[in-house]
């Protein structure tokens, strides 16, 4: 199923607005933003000597907006709708009213029609979104991608798959953890850590599962809490690969806890809870019977991305495990590949994440050669590839007002604001855009951009100036054509994929070739979930080498350096361009 239009539609679809209905510049304006309009002309001029035409305009918006070009409930996009209605025929204006108009209505003249039916609310790939396509001519893309939920609330997974074996270090943390489920009260609670890339997930689904295989029968759960949809759908793979690779004799129930889904009560019969901490969080507010029902059954609770363990949130979930369960609660196990976490600077942080694990941190033994830079083990063996750095500095100077200053203090990183005006600096666009030109056609390329609209922005722009295949996401991207984006990344489709805010965990693509980092960041933690999208090793389905481009900024008033210079022993190489 496609996704988003193809260059064919999008030629289909120009061609339509401009030359069949003439759509006019203001119209164009208001739908693609006049702030996009302005910096989209600029670049190209800078390119190509001259503005974009009203067709190339167009085709922006098309790229900009893909399969939902006509959908939403914005004024500008009422207004589209209502332009294109206007240009029909009375008839069959009519006839569509008919078919789709209001109920026990008065209305007799098809110039009362186009209102109404500009304003209906608008479905993807609905009745009345078919029709509207239809009646205007444009490709049945832009009917919009059916948000089918096609993942159900509670699954079955059944056994018998092939999974490859885990290795020998792996083995070694699977049998570790092991050895501490089996202990009692307090001594079951552990973190597991492995650099990111290092199959940490993998290595507690096998232990866990096969831990809690005979406790499933009796009606318990297992528990896993992620911080994203993204982490919770990787590690439900990770569980059915898991589980499809063994010899049991009964499937597996696995309910999903996120995204706001309800598991009906008569479905409670033990398995897998795969949750979000957000879900938990706000379904004990409300005292979920399903949920108290997860906790007083459960057998054992992981925890991903362990480091924000300290939060609230997770103060709820323990006082309320505690409450319904006693102080001698089940093996709780946190997983992380960065046991630090930025901004821990008082003891009480630290007593807190002591405390919630007791400590036992599980890491891999590599043996005494390696024990002062396991990364280099990984390396060596092929688990994680060669990172090579390329810092790309524009040579202008920037500097924080006081407001983002203050801002700072409260975000722990590169302030928003700061990062908005980025994405609108015409100079830096055009040097990052001709730096991304310069990578080789056919390599898998993640953008991390400044804000949502950067993403979008740098997207379309590298597709008007170099003719390349891109595509971007964010929180905003329905999820269904969410994931046909990314499906089409791994697939090869796309060469280029632009994001802000929702690849930085639980997104896996082996064979990504380079990491182009465009938004400057303080944060360890997030540069590191950053880089590990493209660390994977050939020994695990990955590359050999992975090429990191950080696109630096000289920013006064910063107070503290951005996170790229804390890595300087990281890289395998590192150079720097300064006219690229």
């Amino acid at each position: 199923m496609d996704v988003f239009p193809n260059q064919e539609e999008i030629e289909v679809a120009a061609d339509l607005l401009v030359n069949t209905y003439s759509i006019s510049p203001q119209m164009v304006r208001r739908l693609l933003g006049e702030r996009q309009r302005d910096e989209a002309n600029g670049i190209m001029h800078r390119f190509k000597g001259e503005s974009m035409t009203k067709l190339d305009l167009v085709k922006l918006l098309i790229m900009r907006k893909g399969s939902e070009l006509f959908a939403g409930s914005s004024e500008e996009v009422k207004d589209l709708r209502f332009f294109l209605l206007s240009k029909l025929p009375d008839d069959k204006i009519a006839k569509l009213f008919e078919e789709h108009g209001q109920r026990n209505n008065s209305i007799s003249s098809p110039s009362h029609m186009r209102r109404p039916l500009s304003q209906k609310p608008w479905h993807a790939n609905g009745r009345w979104s078919n029709a509207f396509v239809e009646a205007v001519g444009f490709p049945k893309i832009f009917a919009g991608v059916l948000q089918r939920d096609s993942l159900p609330t509670v699954d079955n997974f059944d056994p018998l798959s092939k999974l490859p074996e885990l290795v020998e270090f792996q083995k070694d943390l699977k049998l570790r953890m092991l050895k501490v489920l089996e202990q009692e009260g307090d001594k079951t609670r552990c973190v597991v850590t492995l650099p990111t890339g290092g199959g940490k997930t993998r290595v507690a689904v096998e232990a866990f599962i096969e831990w809690m295989q005979k406790r499933f029968a009796n009606g318990q759960y297992m528990i896993w809490i992620a911080q994203s949809e993204e982490l919770c759908e990787q590690a439900l793979t990770c569980i059915k690969d898991m589980w499809g690779s063994r010899e049991y004799v009964s499937s597996l129930r696995v309910y999903r806890y996120y995204g706001g889904r309800e598991v009906p009560e008569k479905e409670l019969k033990g398995g897998a809870v795969v949750a979000s901490i957000q879900q938990i969080h706000n379904r004990i507010k409300s005292e979920d019977p399903v949920l108290m029902e997860f906790l007083k059954k459960c057998g054992a609770m992981i925890i991903d991305e362990a480091h924000r363990a300290v939060t609230d949130m997770y103060d709820v979930l323990l006082n309320k495990a505690e409450q319904l369960c006693g102080s001698d609660l089940f093996p709780i196990c946190g997983l992380t590949a960065t046991p630090g976490r930025a901004g821990i600077n008082k003891s009480d942080e630290i007593g807190k994440l002591v405390n919630r694990f007791e400590f036992y941190l599980i890491k891999p033994n590599l043996g005494e050669e390696y024990s002062a830079d396991p990364v280099k083990y990984f390396r060596e063996n092929g688990y994680l590839a060669n990172p090579r750095h390329i810092v790309c500095e524009m040579g202008k100077e920037y500097e924080l007002t006081d407001s983002e200053i203050e801002q700072m203090a409260k975000e722990n990183d590169v302030p928003a604001g700061f990062r908005k005006r980025l994405a609108w600096d015409r100079d830096r666009n055009i040097f990052i855009i001709k730096r991304l030109l310069k990578i080789k056609k056919g390599c898998p390329t993640i953008v991390y951009a400044c804000t949502v609209e950067h993403a979008y922005f740098l997207s379309v722009m590298l597709t008007a100036t170099g003719g390349r295949h891109t595509a971007a996401v964010s929180s905003d991207t329905p999820m269904t054509i969410r994931r046909g984006i990314i499906r089409d990344f791994k697939n090869g489709k796309i060469d280029f994929l632009f994001n802000y805010g929702v690849l930085t965990t639980g997104f896996d693509a082996p064979k990504t070739e380079c990491i182009a980092i465009c938004r400057p960041t303080t944060s360890e933690i997030l540069y590191e979930q950053i880089l590990g999208r493209g660390l994977r090793g050939p020994a695990f389905k990955g590359t050999k080498e992975c090429l990191v481009i950080d696109f630096a900024d000289n920013i006064k008033r910063l107070g503290k350096p951005l996170a790229y210079a804390r890595f300087k022993d990281f890289w395998t190489e590192e150079s720097f361009e300064d006219n690229c």
